[in-house]
C-alpha cells in the first residue's frame, strides 16, 4: 500500500487489514516520501522511500519486501470489510495465475466500472470531448471510452485490464515481468503491467461478487492529475500504439472543445475558452521524445 498524504486515511486501511484473521498476511506500507510521514506501528512493515517516485515505484518497493504467495495492491483511499481478503482470495483461486480485482463502490451507492478495454487513440479522443460529459452515464459512451460495461455487481468477467486501486495476483507473476514500469509516474502503470502479463497468457478477471469502497483521489494532487494522466497516456502510446495517432486525435478533440467552449462563453457561461484550449493543446501534443 503506497502512502502519500493524510496519515489518518492510510491508518484506517491498515487497521482494517490487521483485523483480517482468516489467513496469514503481512501488511506493507510504502511511505513515498510523504509530507505527512507514516509512523512506525506494530504489525506493519514500513518502507520509507528517499524520494517520491509515484504509484508504480512505491508498489515495487513494497513488493521487494513481500514474502507471501499472493500480492494484494491497495490504494490508501480504499475501505474494506472484515472478511475482504478471505472473500477476494477465494473468488480469485479458480482463476490463478491471474490479475483479479473486486467491484469498487464510491461510497454513495454507485460503483466504478473497473474493468476496461485496452486504450485506443479513438477512445481517448472521445473521452477528451468535454461536450459529451452530459452523457457520461450512458452505456454507449462508457464503451466508447474503454469501459467494459459487463463489469457489474455480481458478475465475473475476463477483461483486458483492471483499475489498480485493488489488485490481487501471484507475487511470482508480478516479479516475473519486473513489476510496474516506473517510467509511469501516475496512471497507466497498471494497464502496461496487465498488457505485459497478457502477452504471457495471464488474464485479468473482474470479481463483482467481492466489494470494496474507493473514495478516490486520496493520494494525488488534483491540480496535477490531468497532466499526469495525459503524460502517462503519451508514454503508453509510445510503448504500445502510435504516439502520432494519439497526438493528432487529441489535437482534433481539442479543436472541437474550443468551438464548444467558445459557444458556451458567448452564451454567458463562466469559462475562458482560449485559456482552456491552450491548456488542452499542451496536454494533447505532449512530450514527443
Amino acid at each position: 500500500m503506497p502512502h502519500y498524504g493524510p496519515v489518518e486515511m492510510t491508518g484506517s486501511l491498515v487497521d482494517a487489514l490487521l483485523t483480517q484473521t482468516e489467513r496469514p498476511i503481512e501488511v506493507i506500507v510504502v511511505d513515498d516520501c510523504s509530507p505527512q510521514p507514516f509512523p512506525e506501528r506494530a504489525g506493519v512493515i514500513l518502507v520509507r522511500r528517499e524520494r517520491n517516485g509515484g504509484f508504480g515505484a512505491a508498489v515495487n518497493s513494497g513488493a521487494e519486501r513481500a514474502s507471501g504467495d499472493l500480492l494484494l495492491i491497495l490504494n490508501s483511499d480504499v475501505e474494506i470489510e472484515s472478511d475482504f481478503i478471505q472473500r477476494l482470495s477465494e473468488a480469485a483461486e479458480p482463476w490463478l495465475p491471474a490479475v483479479c480485482g473486486p467491484l469498487l463502490r464510491d461510497g454513495l451507492g454507485g460503483f466504478e466500472i473497473t474493468g476496461r478495454h485496452f486504450p485506443t487513440a479513438r477512445g481517448q479522443g472521445v473521452e477528451w470531448l468535454s461536450g459529451l460529459a452530459r452523457f457520461r452515464d450512458h452505456r454507449l459512451l462508457h464503451e466508447a471510452i474503454g469501459n467494459d460495461t459487463r463489469c457489474r455487481p455480481g458478475a465475473t468477467v475476463s477483461v483486458d485490464w483492471l483499475v489498480g486501486a485493488a489488485l490481487l495476483l501471484p507475487l511470482a507473476t508480478f516479479r516475473q515481468v519486473g513489476g510496474f514500469d516506473t517510467g509511469f509516474y501516475m496512471n497507466c502503470e497498471e494497464v502496461d503491467l496487465q498488457r505485459r502479463l497478457r502477452d504471457l497468457g495471464i488474464p485479468s478477471v473482474f470479481l463483482g461478487a467481492v466489494t470494496a469502497i474507493h473514495r478516490g483521489a486520496g493520494s494525488s494532487d488534483p491540480s496535477q492529475r490531468r497532466a499526469w494522466t495525459a503524460g502517462s497516456r503519451h508514454r503508453y502510446a509510445r510503448k504500445w500504439d502510435s504516439p502520432a495517432r494519439l497526438r493528432s486525435t487529441l489535437a482534433a478533440a481539442t479543436a472541437v472543445n474550443a468551438v464548444t467552449n467558445g459557444v458556451r462563453q458567448l452564451a454567458g457561461r463562466d469559462i475562458d475558452a482560449l485559456a482552456v484550449a491552450r491548456e488542452e493543446w499542451h496536454l494533447a501534443v505532449g512530450d514527443q521524445r
